[in-house]
């Protein structure tokens, strides 16, 4: 969507958006959507660009699991639920862990693991 202000068309704001990476240069993230199907790919990229357009986004999209931890929420074909799990920090978004939900909470070692690649991304 663009927006006009005094006769001047002025693009929306996008916030980059970084993957966790290892220190070996591997990306988990990235690996994990590399491997799910098309649609589901699609689904969730849609998802993190509508994040990146209009930061800051409340549920049913976005929900804050504390410390400074969000999720994204995407709805996968099947009736499945996946999970990106991200943290924004000086106009950017560090994108730190996804998976597809099996269970009605967040499991509590996705949220340790995305708080220990968080602490690594903020150095």
């Amino acid at each position: 969507m663009l927006h006009k202000w005094v006769g001047m068309i002025i693009p929306p704001r996008r916030i980059p958006l970084f993957f966790y990476a290892t220190p070996t240069g591997a990306e988990p993230v990235r690996d994990w959507l590399r491997e799910l199907n098309v649609e589901d790919r699609n689904a969730i990229g849609q998802d993190l660009m509508r994040l990146q357009y209009r930061w800051p986004v409340g549920m049913p999209l976005c929900r804050s699991l504390g410390k400074g931890l969000w999720e994204v929420r995407s709805s996968l074909a099947g009736n499945r639920i996946a999970r990106v799990l991200f943290f924004v920090e000086q106009e950017r978004i560090g994108v730190l862990h996804g998976f597809v939900k099996k269970t009605p909470k967040t499991p509590a070692d996705a949220i340790a693991l995305a708080h220990q690649r968080m602490k690594e991304m903020k150095g």
